[in-house]
């Protein structure tokens, strides 16, 4: 259905020309769900955005073909594309928060893509937007769909964006990250129905994630990027049961679970390399646990053999790809994690921060002049505590008032909101603090949001932003310190140095998150709520930073109020979970214990719904 030819792609940019993409080569057949895997930085999104013909202005294809069921996406005339992109390929975008336009309601968008690509008008088109509303989720759907978007939480935008690349019926569908801000029951709703679609229209579906359990119950075939290059292709259970290449074998252990909890995961030292440079060897070498000479002289070629392709000189003619040692089933702690900064609270369990009660209304404002006539319960009677050294982890649907507790916490919702109860960080009531203490609570308490783009200042270079925050919050220290401290951040949170010079658009969706991390860490907190810090990370950078947060846990003893749908991050970390569902606490107690004995029938049906790697039987 799609063939991808020796696709190259570069970008101009301030440090030379960076070759996002060379030489990419791919073909996906109708009905197939193909998984496009790898590191942020790597070039997935970029992939995508170049078979949509919607790369940045800096952009360009500068060799390769894109046929489409035998047409060249890439020699269409600009007006001919317009039909093809949204109508013969859809695409849901990663970060929904940018896809959305901000002054429509988002009926009006889905109502919009359905009259572009399909034969549907006026209220026949309205119906069609619910319908696709219900089918991806969104309660309510007949008084959702005249909402704005900054009226929705962030799972409820993907939904809407799927909805709207959905309801016009593509025959191709490119998915970029789609499941990245859902819930695990939502995730699997929406899982499923893709599955559907493709059985009924015979949709080819080109699946870019970084979630290798979402591609292990969902993709036919999988592709591992790396640094603009494939280097494996294989079945997906091949994959899973045996991946050739270092770098697919480091994904795989460093994945967190329940049985590698109190160690560090297998995270892969290192960055993806800057792609503005000439390559001699192999671009993964300097990160490979089985590197050898010849590696760091001689570039690897796409190698075939029994129906799996591998980048790799192990696999060479003459190469030890059969013998070589296997990688240490046991990852041995991260020495490349430091933190300079004198230890401010040893874990001690004393209580730290106690929620009584909290309950937040938000006043529902309707007619001309926007009078609040009723008010929406969005957290309603929720307590628990959280002791020094220690993380909660809050789980639920999207909606259930997850985002909304944090917000509260962290005093976000100050005159948006009528807040009812206490939240006592060290036996003082962070909801009647007003100026200084108000100010000296901040720096005890710090958030990362889950939308990383519209959390940093677009117009602020990356240094300025993790600055910022240290200079009001942190004043005394001077300004080469405030530098040196920077620098260990960008260096712990995995980001090359030269990226403080950086404005946040010219980072991908991880790394953005990257940077939220660091600022959040800057001031040096004793309680961070965590609103799905690493739901935007590969799985290897996901290692990274939670062993970073594990490692400041244990030397700061900083407790994290970690909101989350990755239960297997919440089998990593976290000491307590409080599972919410429609603003109430559903069910909550030590980890261990809810999630092998849950008492809810809803929180048995959410770890239902959690999607397993060692499911390898196939899509």
């Amino acid at each position: 259905m799609l063939k991808i030819d020796d696709l190259k792609v570069a970008i101009d940019a301030d440090a030379g020309l960076v070759k996002a993409i060379d030489g990419l080569t791919l073909c996906i057949e109708r009905g197939e769900t193909f998984a496009l895997v790898g590191e942020s930085g790597c070039g997935k999104s970029m992939t995508a955005l170049a078979l949509m013909r919607l790369l940045p202005d800096a952009g360009r294809v500068t060799a390769g073909s894109v046929v489409l069921e035998g047409q060249d996406v890439l020699a269409l005339p600009e007006s001919r594309m317009r039909s093809v992109r949204g109508g013969r390929i859809g695409m849901i975008f990663q970060e929904p928060s940018t896809s959305l336009n901000p002054v429509m309601r988002v009926g009006d968008q889905i109502v919009e893509a359905i009259e572009a690509h399909t034969a549907l008008r006026g209220s026949a088109a309205r119906a069609k937007a619910i319908e696709w509303l219900g089918r991806v989720g969104i309660p309510e759907p007949e008084r959702r769909i005249d909402e704005y978007p900054f009226r929705l939480s962030g799972g409820q935008k993907q939904r809407v964006m799927i909805a709207m690349t959905l309801a016009a019926e593509p025959d191709f569908l490119i998915a970029d990250e789609p499941t990245t801000a859902l819930d695990v029951t939502i995730q699997a709703q929406i899982l499923d129905l893709l599955k559907r679609l493709q059985q009924e229209q015979g949709m080819g579906l080109l699946l870019i994630t970084h979630d290798l359990a979402v591609v292990s119950g969902m993709a036919h075939r999988v592709a591992l990027m790396y640094a603009g290059q494939i280097i494996e292709v294989a079945s997906a259970p091949e994959f899973f049961a045996a991946p050739r290449h270092p770098y697919a074998q480091l994904l795989l252990r460093a994945l967190p679970d329940s049985a590698k909890r109190g160690v560090a995961l297998a995270a892969i030292p290192g960055t993806v390399p800057a792609l503005w440079q000439d390559f001699d060897g192999c671009r993964f070498a300097p990160r490979c646990d089985r590197v050898f000479g010849a590696c760091h002289t001689t570039r690897p070629e796409l190698l075939t053999s029994s129906g799996r392709e591998v980048r790799c000189l192990l696999y060479a003619p003459g190469g030890t790809g059969g013998d070589a040692p296997a990688i240490a089933a046991q990852a041995e702690p991260d020495s490349s994690l430091h933190f300079s900064a004198p230890p401010l609270m040893p874990p001690s369990g004393d209580l730290l921060l106690e929620v009584l009660n909290l309950r937040v209304r938000f006043p529902v404002r309707t007619g001309l002049l926007q009078r609040a006539q009723r008010s929406f319960t969005a957290v309603d009677d929720v307590s628990f505590r959280i002791s020094a050294g220690q993380t909660l982890a809050l789980v639920g649907e999207s909606g259930c008032g997850k985002t909304t507790t944090g917000k509260a916490i962290v005093q976000l919702l100050r005159g948006r909101a009528l807040i009812d109860g206490q939240a006592l960080f060290n036996e003082e009531d962070l909801f009647s603090l007003e100026g200084a203490g108000l100010l000296a609570a901040r720096r005890s308490v710090q958030i990362i949001f889950q939308d990383p783009f519209a959390s940093l200042n677009p117009r602020m270079r990356v240094f300025d932003i993790l600055e910022e925050g240290m200079r009001a919050l942190r004043p005394e220290g001077g300004s080469a310190a405030r530098r040196g401290a920077i620098e260990a951040l960008i260096d712990q949170v995995g980001l090359r140095r030269d990226s403080l010079q950086r404005y946040p658009h010219e980072f991908s969706g991880g790394q953005r998150q990257r940077i939220a991390i660091a600022r959040a860490l800057a001031v040096q907190p004793k309680l961070i709520v965590c609103d799905e810090p690493t739901s935007a990370l590969d799985v290897s950078v996901q290692a990274q930073i939670l062993n970073l947060l594990r490692e400041l846990q244990r030397q700061l003893g900083v407790s994290y109020l970690f909101i989350t749908h990755n239960i297997g991050v919440v089998e990593y970390i976290a000491d307590q979970i409080v599972v919410m569902k429609a603003g109430k606490v559903e069910e909550a107690g030590a980890t261990s214990a809810v999630l092998t004995r849950p008492q809810s029938a809803y929180t048995r049906a959410l770890l239902a719904a959690v999607p397993r790697i060692e499911q390898r039987g196939g899509p």
